[in-house]
């Protein structure tokens, strides 16, 4: 972990080190300090969803508007450029700031929990990540209020395919920030990776073999290596897009010898992997609901883990399928329609191992079943419009259509966002000790089921049609006027359903009714805990024997009551279990980084008027950011030790070191 706990042959007596005033550690464990300064990774998961729902709302209203331009044709609700800057900002909230951060929230409070471990490696760099993705949000969201005559939000699309996106074609600063926000997304993404690759392979219970891990665990493991192996590559092209706006550089630049082409492939290199860093936490949640309302354990484990791994393999062979009418030439253009091809058959694998766990199961269809039966209908939807696009002709016919939106919403709202709406019940009971209620989880299932189909199902008949995509009006004569009048009808009942469905979890986090542990009867080890789970996790970090870890202790109690009191005298006479202290200095760290990235995202090289000012903000922010480090670096790492009675709860250190 992040702090390391004390030799055992250190006297419990031994003089500590002076500490800087300045360095002391916060000890507020309520307000907003505490929050503020936190390593806990389940406070740290609670923070990323409560964002990443902010931001899922506010991506959707932006969703309603445009769908509202495109009810009727000719319409006036918004004008070319706002309706350029919506797209913009709906496709970019809703993957880097809605659905990348929600399953971030699950990876950080769930998947410490399942493998028994009492915090992720390294608690304080987790703080910072989320800080980090704060700060990225900030920056992509600032133009919002800023003067639309020179800054503005975002407005180049969020795939930001140049030469549209250079200084020539997009002069104000709206594209700048959504460069640097994207840079601190990506820091943070890659921090957050970082962390939970070395805890699932470090910090294992014991007995937690590889093949013993929960499919969450190795979703999260496999899209933690796809996340750190893909962002270089955007990464590379948004320092080369800000230097060509910036610095006059070429890289993109037709002019000066640039490839404007280069950017589409750096952008897809990593926005395909992007595609299963959405997809594969959502089949890793599936794959845990539905053993248990199956009450069965998962068919075919193995296969279900060797097939995730192949799809984030094979992700990284197939980027250029978004790029067939770019004239790649036959050859390229074949190997792309045939790993695009293979692609599908591990993704068909998990579905026949879904049908195969819930055949024959004593089924029970709670709201999580339902929105996880959801999930495996409405993927298999996006998954055979995506295997049309591997055959090149058809490709060409679909490309920019509407067609191309129908199929990757099917995949993106039909498949990650049900995922994650079925995560947040099922383990709502959990981490907040509260149960939602099944008549109204399960008519916001219907409702949200119900809009998401009208809204996006004609949109396959408008592509075909030839409907093309980021267009803010159509004529009235084109024949599109029907569907589109349909799909505007379904998106205002699929906001009804998110709002019923969002309403509910608020209602059900105050006012809920409290449930015990283990409330729908689980099978891995978080649900051996209390609800909520105490800060330490485990009083004893558990020794695994199945991997249904938590269902064979259910049936093995007495043997495992024995190990575990074996296992708290062992750990009490080490020091007892050992915590990481607060920090504030990732919040500090990050801080810096926020503010050098304004300074930067407005800085040129021509010294024009104003650039003094602008380059002062970039120093202070990297003083800012140095300063952070370097307290993060002397604060230490000792952390704390509890000690704890026998119902669980925190006592006085009997032998507290003396300063």
């Amino acid at each position: 972990m992040d702090a390391t706990a004390k030799p055992a042959s250190l006297p419990a007596t031994a003089p500590a080190p002076a500490r800087p005033g300045f360095l002391a550690h916060p000890t507020a464990t309520t307000g907003l300090l505490s929050w503020l300064t936190t390593v806990d990774h389940k406070r740290i998961g609670f923070l990323y969803g409560f964002f990443a729902l902010v931001f899922f709302i506010i991506g959707g209203f932006e969703a309603l508007l445009i769908r509202t331009q495109l009810a009727v044709p000719n319409n006036d609700v918004l004008t070319a450029q706002q309706y350029n800057t919506l797209f913009t900002m709906h496709g970019t909230t809703m993957i880097f700031l809605a659905v990348m951060p929600l399953s971030a929230a699950f990876f950080n409070f769930i998947m410490p929990l399942q493998i028994g471990a009492r915090d992720v490696a390294f608690p304080r760099l987790n703080a910072f990540s989320l800080w980090t993705f704060v700060a990225g949000a900030i920056i992509l969201n600032i133009g919002w209020f800023l003067p639309s005559a020179t800054h503005g939000a975002p407005d180049g699309s969020w795939v930001g395919y140049t030469p549209l996106t250079s200084k020539q074609f997009m002069p104000k600063h709206s594209i700048d920030f959504w460069v640097m926000g994207l840079q601190l997304l990506g820091v943070a993404s890659i921090a957050a990776s970082l962390n939970f690759i070395v805890t699932i392979i470090n910090l294992r219970a014991p007995g937690m073999t590889m093949m013993r891990l929960p499919v969450f665990v190795w979703m999260t493991l496999v899209t933690s290596f796809l996340i750190i192996l893909s962002f270089p590559a955007i990464t590379i092209a948004l320092v080369q897009l800000m230097m060509d706006r910036n610095f006059q550089t070429n890289f993109f630049e037709v002019s000066g010898g640039g490839m404007p082409v280069l950017w589409q492939h750096l952008f897809w290199v990593f926005g395909h992997p992007e595609v299963y860093i959405l997809i594969l936490p959502a089949m890793g949640i599936i794959s845990e609901i539905l053993p248990t309302f199956s009450r069965k354990p998962l068919f075919g484990y193995p296969i279900v883990v060797f097939s995730g791994a192949c799809i984030g393999f094979l992700g990284f062979a197939v980027w250029s399928h978004h790029m067939f009418t770019t004239g790649m030439g036959t050859v390229a253009t074949a190997a792309f329609s045939l790993a695009t091809m293979a692609i599908a058959v591990p993704t068909g694998v998990k579905i026949f191992n879904w049908i195969g766990t819930i055949w024959g199961g004593h089924l029970m269809m709670r709201t999580p079943m339902m929105f996880a039966l959801g999930f495996v209908w409405m993927f298999m939807m996006g998954g055979m419009s995506g295997i049309m696009h591997s055959a090149a002709p058809a490709d060409a016919q679909q490309q920019d259509s509407y067609f191309v939106i129908a199929h990757f919403h099917y995949v993106l709202i039909g498949g990650s966002i049900f995922a994650l709406l079925a995560g947040l019940h099922y383990w709502f009971p959990l981490m907040f000790g509260r149960k939602v209620s099944e008549f109204w989880g399960k008519l916001s299932f219907w409702v949200i089921f119900v809009g998401f189909n009208v809204t996006f199902f004609p949109m396959h008949f408008l592509g075909l049609n030839g409907m093309p995509r980021r267009t803010f009006t159509y004529d009235p004569n084109l024949g599109w006027n029907t569907a589109n009048l349909i799909a505007t009808i379904g998106s205002y009942v699929l906001g009804v359903g998110m709002l019923i469905y969002f309403v509910v979890l608020a209602y059900t986090y105050y006012r809920g009714e409290k449930v015990k542990k283990d409330y729908w009867d689980g099978r891995t080890l978080e649900w051996s805990l209390d609800n909520p789970p105490p800060e330490y996790n485990f009083r004893v970090i558990p020794t695994v024997h199945a991997r249904d870890a938590w269902w064979y202790e259910k049936h093995h109690a007495e043997e495992i009551a024995q190990e575990q009191a074996e296992h708290a005298r062992q750990e009490e006479a080490h020091g007892g279990i050992h915590m990481p202290f607060p920090s504030i200095w990732p919040l500090v760290t990050s801080a810096g980084l926020l503010v050098g990235a304004i300074g930067m995202t407005c800085f040129t090289s021509d010294w024009s008027p104003g650039i003094h000012a602008k380059l002062g903000i970039t120093l202070v922010g990297a003083v800012i950011m140095f300063v952070g480090i370097y307290c993060w670096s002397l604060e230490g790492n000792e952390g704390y030790h509890l000690h704890l009675d026998r119902n669980g709860q925190p006592v006085a250190d009997p032998h507290p070191p003396k300063h």
